[in-house]
């Protein structure tokens, strides 16, 4: 490692760098050009992080960049080249090397209008945030820091470094850049940063909605995603990206007593990633799913609030409803089918366990909790401890026992049968033998029979099934026995024969 000394103030940094940035710094300044290291990689060594990402900055020309590297890089790529960036790996590190820039957005389109500059700081005026626009001249290790992000990273402050509208005229999705680093590195966000996030917020629109989607989920992902958030839904940007949450401010009423909804629901989203578990545990943290859940499971209340008499105020199916709500805007954000899936589904059993206590469940009822869930069990576990915000320490801790006794009881199941996939006694194959049927929807009607049998019941065996699905099968109008032919055993007839035998 290569060690350099900077003094800043009162504070000297031991800035430990790989000898890979030192040679590739020396590579472009042998050939008359200009390299730093930039941007992120340099702010985290301020913090004492490292990443295998590097970012670099330079006065050279991708053509000149490429000729540089070509021979030195184990490979190198060219996919970013129309915005003057060359990547490559080296050594186990991801490099990008960028041509000075003077970058803006055409206020009406969503893709960045590319110049290329000349000069290391005006690259670093058209960088999001000061704590960003900071650059170590290489190979000396020179620190160039023209709009003070030392102080700012010094004081926890998110400031930019030229006036923040012209910073998020230039790309708006910064606007969602503050939120998340607010999140990730727990820094507050300058007066000025924030008036111009709540004055320009409906300029997010012209973002793509995948964009949106990755900043979002670093932002739920940090370490603090409350303050993110509610950094989105405080400067009006959640309108635009996440209404839903926004919407989870009701009005309240002096004459109807509930819950602030939404700090409920932010409230919840700290519980839960209180409750990931380290990577060797079941749910392993950060997990979107789990948080975003957190997050999103009481949008359905809005839309379903009604006032009781007596001053009660109820949500009736808020859960089904947020369910729908989750997925909408989960598409909208274009997020894979499968984690939006995920999430509404938690949002959709949330409410599931609060018909456990005093009575306690059936077998059965805690069968039907564990299949409903599927993988999503143990997340599931999670959400549904960290819905408790209630400030009554006896009321919680009523739930928390009985949250309790139901694992108990699903270990206890599981120890005794195979719960993690339930399925009939009989396969879909000895359905059709036993009743004498093609493939069909019979065949998927009887295979349900049997699913609710084995719900209830549990392990059944065969002989006790097979008893069970003649019995209904008796009942069903498609069992009308056919006329055999010579030596055939009797078939069940399809469904558009029996109209016809009728």
């Amino acid at each position: 490692m290569a060690h350099a000394h900077h003094k800043t103030d009162s504070h000297t940094v031991d800035f430990q760098v790989d000898p890979v940035v030192l040679e590739l710094g020396q590579r472009f300044v042998d050939a008359g050009h200009e390299l730093s290291l930039v941007g992120g990689p340099v702010r985290d060594l301020f913090l004492g992080r490292t990443s295998p990402d590097l970012d670099f900055t330079t006065d050279a020309t991708p053509d000149q960049t490429v000729a540089l590297i070509k021979k030195w890089a184990d490979n190198f790529w060219e996919i970013g080249r129309a915005f003057g960036t060359i990547g490559m790996r080296k050594a186990g590190f991801q490099i990008e090397i960028t041509t000075y820039r003077a970058e803006a957005y055409d206020p009406d389109s969503r893709k960045p209008v590319v110049a290329f500059g000349s000069s290391l700081t005006d690259d670093l005026l058209r960088r999001d945030f000061t704590i960003n626009a900071m650059a170590l001249k290489l190979p000396t290790m020179e620190l160039v820091d023209p709009f003070g992000g030392v102080r700012d990273l010094h004081a926890s402050v998110l400031a930019t470094p030229c006036a923040p509208e012209a910073s998020f005229s230039d790309d708006p999705l910064r606007m969602m850049r503050a939120a998340r680093f607010a999140s990730q590195l727990g820094v507050s966000v300058h007066d000025d940063v924030r008036k111009a996030m709540t004055g320009m917020a409906e300029r997010i629109t012209i973002i793509s909605a995948e964009r949106i989607r990755d900043e979002l989920v670093k932002l739920i992902c940090g370490a603090r995603p409350r303050v993110g958030v509610d950094l989105l839904v405080d400067t009006g940007l959640a309108e635009f990206v996440l209404p839903e949450v926004s919407a989870l401010r009701l009005e309240s009423d002096e004459h109807h007593r509930h819950k602030d909804v939404y700090q409920h629901s932010l409230q919840v989203l700290e519980q839960a990633a209180e409750l990931e578990t380290d990577a060797e545990g079941p749910v392993p943290g950060p997990d979107f799913v789990l948080r975003f859940a957190a997050l999103m499971h009481d949008v359905g209340k809005p839309a379903t609030r009604r006032f009781e008499q007596g001053g009660a105020v109820s949500f009736r199916h808020h859960d089904m409803v947020g369910a729908k709500l989750t997925t909408k805007r989960m598409k909208a954000l274009r997020f894979d089918n499968d984690t939006i899936k995920a999430v509404a589904r938690l949002v959709e059993l949330h409410m599931r366990f609060y018909g456990y206590g005093d009575a306690g469940w059936s077998d059965s009822a805690v069968r039907r909790y564990v299949t409903d869930a599927g993988p999503l069990l143990e997340r599931l576990h999670r959400l549904t401890r960290s819905d408790v915000t209630t400030r009554n320490q006896r009321k919680a801790d009523r739930l928390s026992f009985a949250y309790d006794d139901l694992e108990e009881r699903i270990a206890a199941l599981r120890q005794q049968e195979s719960l993690e996939a339930v399925r009939p006694d009989l396969d879909g194959a000895q359905i059709m033998s036993l009743l004498g049927l093609k493939p069909g929807p019979v065949v998927g009607r009887a295979y349900k029979f049997l699913l609710n049998e084995r719900m209830e019941h549990g392990p059944l065996p065969a002989d006790d099934a097979e008893a069970r699905l003649l019995r209904w099968w008796a009942e069903q109008p498609e069992a009308v026995p056919a006329e055999p032919a010579d030596g055939e055993s009797p078939a069940g007839v399809e469904p558009s024969h029996v109209e016809e035998s009728k």
